[in-house]
């Protein structure tokens, strides 16, 4: 029987990180942040990486990373969801860096890791295809061998981070099969156009390839294992800023309802509230505990790493959901303006549910799982 408990290091982590987000990611600097170009600020994001040494927690220490594991990563990025910030962690330091490490090219590897891991580079992964579904399997960007080198044509919608990244990993077809690409931000025929999205704390852009230059990253065959293995990280990191946001919204409902006044009462002491709070209290407990357990498998390769990343994408997906909607509620009419914060966290809530492929495609590859592979929990 095995036991998980953070350690003391751990732990110390989490404070560091949860004053770092407090003092850098308050909810006027939120605010402001959302209406920059780039929707984060690049000053910051360098400490993250440079100072504070967050970015490469889960990087081999060779190439500029701690060479800590998912669990570390997770606490982080719990404390960015608990602060809704704006900053491409999911995109730059989950799917990216993720996708490079997998990759099998030291060359490359070397060259935009330590970058990463010192807040120096922004580097997005594009495997969506040209309306935005998550769809490594069928690229919509093509790859054709020149004299000249690798050349790219084709688009992706929904590319997180995609106007901002210095550089971009982007999936393509080739004669053989798929492959990955790494492309210069700035290369001519590449065209970045900023969506329209629902979640302003995360940028999603279309990206147009009109005969791009291109260099191939990895070994051939190796682009889909690596573009898989990037969405499992990322989709645990997701779950534990999923937690966090849950959390936040838990606390700021519970602090509303002591407060609030009603009849003469605090509105805490109705019981419709106190249910509602108490269902609030499960569902974040809840998250947490299938959030961690995907970290933690990841770590230590005994659970299904993908079968736990897809439970915690369908539980923290609509566990923070739920716990976002209720906290419109427990607030009333002012749950329901600009002004008040609920709405950031909402939209973070409907927003994540649909990156990655979404809890929908999650839940299907976990019918699958219990369906084709062996018993998994006593169901077969």
């Amino acid at each position: 029987m095995v036991e998980f408990e953070f350690t003391p290091e751990q732990r110390d982590l989490r404070a560091v990180a949860r004053e770092f987000c407090t003092e850098r990611f308050a909810g006027p600097e939120v605010r402001r942040l959302v209406e920059t170009p780039d929707g984060f600020d690049r000053e910051v994001w360098r400490r993250l990486g440079r100072d504070v040494g967050l970015l490469g927690l889960a990087l081999p220490e060779e190439l500029g990373g701690a060479g800590a594991g998912l669990v570390d990563l997770a606490l982080v990025a719990e404390e960015f969801g608990r602060a809704v910030a704006p900053a491409p962690l999911v995109g730059t330091v989950a799917l990216a860096a993720t996708a490079l490490r997998l990759a099998g090219d030291d060359g490359t590897a070397e060259e935009l890791l330590p970058a990463i891991a010192e807040g120096e580079a922004v580097v997005a992964l594009a495997a969506t295809d040209d309306r935005g579904a998550w769809a490594p399997a069928q690229p919509t960007v093509r790859a054709t061998r020149t004299d000249s080198g690798w050349r790219l044509t084709g688009e992706q919608a929904h590319v997180l981070d995609g106007a901002a990244a210095d550089a971009v990993l982007v999936l393509a077809t080739t004669e053989t099969g798929t492959g990955l690409f790494a492309v210069d931000g700035a290369a001519d025929g590449l065209t970045r156009e900023p969506l329209s999205v629902l979640d302003l704390t995360r940028r999603l852009a279309r990206l147009r390839y009109a005969d791009v230059p291109a260099r191939a990253v990895g070994e051939p065959g190796q682009a889909a294992t690596a573009v898989a293995g990037a969405r499992d990280v990322a989709a645990v990191v997701l779950a534990a800023e999923a937690v966090g946001g849950a959390q936040r919204l838990l606390d700021m409902s519970v602090e509303y309802a002591r407060t609030r006044l009603q009849f003469g009462r605090a509105i805490g002491s109705f019981q419709a509230v106190k249910h509602r709070c108490a269902d609030m209290l499960v569902d974040v407990e809840h998250a947490r505990s299938v959030a961690y357990h995907a970290a933690w498998a990841q770590d230590a390769g005994t659970d299904d790493p993908r079968v736990a990343a897809d439970l915690a994408t369908t539980v923290t997906a609509e566990a923070y959901l739920r716990v976002a909607k209720n906290t419109v509620q427990v607030h009333g009419g002012i749950g329901f303006t600009w002004e008040h914060p609920t709405h950031l966290y909402y939209k973070r809530a409907v927003g994540d549910a649909a990156l990655l492929g979404g809890r929908a495609a999650a839940a299907e590859r976990l019918a699958a799982a219990v369906l084709d592979g062996p018993a998994l929990g006593g169901v077969a």
